[in-house]
C-alpha cells in the first residue's frame, strides 16, 4: 500500500488504474520511438470512464477530489508519462470549472454530458509563437472579430496538447477593437481548423503537443464562453495545476523501481552478490527515497489543504507553485540518480530510463517556471514581513 493512500477508496482506484498505467507501459516505447500520439491508451481511457473522474456527480461524473486525482495521474505517470500529462489536462480543466463555475450553466451541463457520454476530448489552446505561456501575460495574437450573432477567429495556437485527439479547443483570442481576451469552445471538426504536424521534441513525444491553427472559423456567439477583461490581469490559484507534478513524479518512482530492481538482481562477477549490497549503491537507492519522499510530502499535503479548507484557497499560490518547482526537480534527480547506479546501460534504447530521462526533463518548462516561482515565493515573504 502506497503511504500516501489513506481510504479504501483510494486503494481501489490505483488498484483500478495500475492495470491501465501496465498497458500503457508496455506501448510507451513504441509510442516514444514513432512520436504519435498514443490513441489506443486513450481509447482504454475513454472506455474506462476516465475522461470523467471530474465531471460532478449531478451530470453524470465521479466528481473526485484533488488529492484523488493526483494519485491517479501519478500512478498513470509510472505507465507512459505522455498520456498522463495529456489526459491531466483535460481532466484538470473540467475540475476548474467545476469549481469557479464561470461558464454558463447550460453550456457547462452540456459539455459535462458530451464527456460523460460521448467520451469527447477538450483541452485548452493558449500558447503562442509571439506571447510565449499564457502565464506569462502576453496578450493572444489570435484575433476574434464579431459579425453580427457570429464570430470569426483567426490565428495560430502552438503546444496544443492532444492536437491530433481533441474534439473541443478552448481557444484564447483577443476581441477585436479592444484588449480584452475571450475564451472560444471551437469544435476540431469545424471548417477553417486545422493541426500542422509541429511537435518533435526530446521527451514527451506522445502528447503530440502540435501547432492548432484558425482560419477564419465561424462560431456561434454562444462560443465565447469567457472573458477577460485587459485590468483583470489577476486570476485565482489553480491547485488542479498539480497534475503537472504528479505526473513527473510518478516518471521518477517508474526510474526509482526499475534501478531497485537492477540493483537487487544485478551480479558482476566480481562481487559475492547483487549491487544492491554495496554501500554506495545503497546511498543513491537512499537519496532518491528521499527526494521523492520529499516532494510527494509536499505535493499531499498542499493538496490535502486545497481540498479541506476551499475557504483559503485564495492565499495558496505560493505554495501550489512551490510543490511544481520543487517536485519536477526532484523528478529530474531522481531520474538521475537512478541512471548513475544502472551505469553505462543506462542509456540504451533497450532500457526505459533513456525515456524516463528525457520525459522527465520537460517537466521543468510546465508552468510556473522556476524562476516565477521563485518570484512569487518572494513577493510573498516581502508581503508578510511589511511594517
Amino acid at each position: 500500500m502506497d503511504r500516501f493512500t489513506r481510504t479504501k477508496k483510494q486503494e481501489q482506484l490505483l488498484d483500478w488504474v495500475g492495470d491501465l498505467a501496465d498497458r500503457f507501459a508496455e506501448r510507451a516505447d513504441e509510442v516514444d520511438r514513432e512520436g504519435a500520439f498514443p490513441f489506443e491508451n486513450f481509447r482504454d481511457l475513454k472506455e474506462s470512464g476516465y475522461l470523467a473522474l471530474t465531471i460532478p456527480e449531478k451530470y453524470g461524473g465521479k466528481e473526485i477530489s484533488l488529492y484523488d486525482f493526483l494519485l491517479l495521474q501519478e500512478r498513470l505517470g509510472q505507465g507512459d508519462a505522455s498520456t498522463s500529462l495529456a489526459v491531466g489536462w483535460h481532466l484538470g480543466i473540467f475540475m476548474d470549472l467545476a469549481d469557479r463555475r464561470e461558464w454558463d450553466e447550460n453550456t457547462f451541463q452540456r459539455m459535462c454530458r458530451e464527456i460523460v457520454e460521448s467520451k469527447v476530448l477538450v483541452n485548452r489552446a493558449a500558447t503562442e509563437p509571439a506571447t510565449g505561456s499564457p502565464t506569462r501575460g502576453g496578450k493572444p495574437e489570435t484575433t476574434a472579430k464579431q459579425d453580427g450573432n457570429q464570430w470569426i477567429l483567426n490565428g495560430r495556437k502552438t503546444f496544443t496538447t492532444m492536437a491530433p485527439g481533441l474534439d473541443y479547443a478552448l481557444v484564447t483570442a483577443t476581441l477585436d477593437g479592444t484588449d480584452d481576451v475571450g475564451g472560444f469552445l471551437v469544435p476540431c471538426s469545424s471548417e477553417g481548423v486545422r493541426i500542422e504536424n509541429t511537435w518533435d521534441t526530446l521527451g514527451m513525444r506522445g502528447t503530440r503537443s502540435d501547432d492548432l491553427i484558425m482560419d477564419n472559423v465561424v462560431l456561434s456567439d454562444e462560443a465565447m464562453v469567457e472573458k477577460h477583461e485587459s485590468d483583470n490581469k489577476k486570476r485565482a490559484p489553480m491547485g488542479w495545476l498539480l497534475h503537472i507534478p504528479a505526473c513527473y513524479l510518478g516518471v521518477a518512482a517508474a526510474a526509482r523501481n526499475f534501478a531497485v530492481r537492477f540493483a537487487k538482481e544485478y551480479k558482476p562477477n566480481s562481487l559475492p552478490g547483487p549491487i544492491a549490497e554495496v554501500p554506495h549503491v545503497q546511498q543513491k537507492i537512499g537519496e532518491m527515497e528521499l527526494e521523492l519522499l520529499k516532494a510527494r510530502t509536499l505535493m499531499y499535503s498542499t493538496a490535502e489543504r486545497w481540498d479541506s479548507d476551499p475557504e483559503g484557497r485564495d492565499s495558496m499560490q505560493p505554495d501550489l507553485a512551490a510543490v511544481k518547482t520543487v517536485a519536477t526537480n526532484a523528478a529530474v534527480s531522481v531520474v538521475d540518480l537512478a541512471m548513475r547506479l544502472v551505469g553505462g546501460k543506462s542509456i540504451s534504447h533497450s532500457m526505459p530510463l533513456e525515456r524516463y530521462y528525457r520525459d522527465v526533463r520537460a517537466g521543468i518548462h510546465n508552468p510556473p517556471n522556476d524562476d516565477i516561482t521563485i518570484s512569487v515565493l518572494a513577493k510573498a515573504a516581502l508581503e508578510e514581513a511589511a511594517p
